[in-house]
């Protein structure tokens, strides 16, 4: 699957490495392309995942506020709720093309 801005794809993962939540892809922190993320401050905290940590993306100069987001450290039971280890996957606001 592929997560797109700007015809620039994002992040790249097989299906069967990404996780389903609430609606959204979550894809491995490996299938990232690192040079267009940049950690934002928005605060969060989801009562059940923990504190997440949104980025921004960076493309040619234009930034896409909040297009992204992670939970680097869950909550306890997080992971037995999923069925999964989740930690550090970044799932992508709509603004974000994901697609097969």
């Amino acid at each position: 699957m592929k997560a797109v801005i700007d015809d620039t794809v994002i992040a790249e993962a097989p299906r069967e490495d990404l996780v389903r939540i609430e609606g959204n892809w979550y894809f491995p922190p490996s299938s990232l392309r690192g040079d267009v993320f940049v950690e934002s401050p928005t605060p969060y905290t989801c009562p059940w995942k923990g504190r997440c940590q949104y980025y921004s993306v960076v493309l040619d100069g234009r930034t896409h506020s909040d297009a992204a987001w992670a939970y680097p450290e869950l909550y306890p039971g997080a992971i037995e709720r999923v069925g999964k280890d989740f930690a550090g996957y970044v799932a992508f606001d709509r603004s974000v093309a994901v697609s097969d």
